[in-house]
């Protein structure tokens, strides 16, 4: 895909992600919504609700920038763009959050890996780095160390180790890219290895995991790459810690131009997440069906016989009372921006039919 200035403020969205979060990067490699520390957590990246100034976003900015390319890593949800300025200067960044077996364990830090490579000439960036906590209100407190920078807010800190040089970081400086250059944000936690290599390790141990779980998809003949990036993009809505589902990474996108019907969907459906489960499972992936049964039998139990809602959290969360955020703009402006669903509420009969559909998908 090739875009322009002009690719800003769409829905052409990049989605890397480890089944603990994800994250969306838009044709221009800019980080345009992360939630932390999950996927209805707070955005720290908002700016897909607030593209301005006072909005949150992660981006390599490219001086003269022309155009860009993006793609996956094939059989991987490992996001590749690259940038190019009018000069043909250009610049390839590698996002992806680690996903892989350690230690007898599935290793899925929350952890976002941002790589930065050149690709000709002496290209020129900026970095912005404006993660912001309690939905855009709260600006952290910025703390430098040696190879490292902490975001420090009233619930949460965020460590960004980088080989960059720092101070252009934090004054978002343009600079010289001369060199690869590797960015890990997450948890205010010493680097146990080198940055470089720690980055290295963790993309080919991704790129790792990934290839194995395509390969044992049973794929048709027919619309391959497809299927397969479809298939990822189902996983990745998974919520592995407890086996929850959830029916989209975003909330107030409009349903249509100024319609106000901007919902919260990132919490889990019955009904959706047994379209998930029938999908991947006719591709002969059951696993993501075992972790979601594992949790449908809690919200079951916990009913004790009695009602079942057709959404819950993530965490089996049953109110998840909906409210209006007016300081934010809204996807292009058009607001309201919700957080919470009030379809909690409702009463649908046709969720205990979809408890037994995905029940006898095992």
């Amino acid at each position: 895909m090739s875009t322009g200035n002009a690719s800003r403020g769409n829905l052409h969205l990049g989605m890397t992600g480890n089944c603990a979060y994800s994250a969306l990067i838009d044709p221009q490699a800019r980080m345009v919504w992360c939630c932390l520390p999950r996927f209805d957590g707070d955005p720290v990246f908002n700016a897909l609700l607030d593209d301005g100034p006072t909005g949150s976003v992660w981006a390599f900015d490219l001086e003269n920038f022309a155009r860009s390319e993006q793609r996956y890593e094939p059989n991987t949800a490992i996001l590749k763009t690259r940038l190019y300025d009018s000069d043909g200067h250009g610049v390839e960044i590698t996002d992806f959050a680690p996903r892989f077996f350690s230690h007898a364990r599935m290793f899925r830090p929350l952890t976002i890996v941002r790589r930065v490579k050149v690709l000709s000439g002496t290209p020129r960036i900026r970095i912005k780095l404006r993660p912001r906590f309690d939905w855009g209100r709260q600006v952290p407190t910025v703390t430098q160390g040696g190879h490292h920078v902490r975001f420090v807010g009233a619930g949460m800190t965020l460590r960004l180790t980088c080989d960059a040089p720092l101070n252009y970081v934090l004054d978002g400086t343009w600079f010289v890219a001369d060199r690869q250059m590797n960015f890990i944000l997450g948890p205010d936690e010493t680097l146990m290895g080198g940055i470089e290599d720690t980055a290295h390790l963790f993309e080919k141990e991704t790129a790792s995991y990934w290839h194995t779980w395509t390969r044992r998809l049973a794929i048709p003949l027919e619309w391959q790459d497809a299927v397969i990036r479809a298939a990822i993009t189902l996983k990745l809505s998974l919520f592995e810690d407890t086996g929850a589902i959830v029916a989209a990474m975003t909330t107030s996108i409009p349903e249509a131009p100024g319609s106000g019907r901007n919902w919260d969907y990132r919490y889990c459906w019955l009904r959706d997440a047994f379209f998930v489960v029938r999908a991947l499972n006719s591709l002969s992936e059951v696993g993501t069906m075992e972790d979601y049964l594992r949790w449908l039998t809690n919200v079951v139990v916990r009913s004790r016989g009695g009602h079942i809602q057709p959404l819950y959290g993530i965490g089996q969360e049953e109110q998840l009372p909906e409210a209006i955020l007016d300081h934010l703009p809204g996807y292009r402006g058009m607001g309201p921006v919700r957080v919470g669903n009030q379809a909690q509420e409702h009463f649908q009969h046709d969720v205990y039919g979809n408890i037994v559909l995905g029940a006898a998908q095992a």
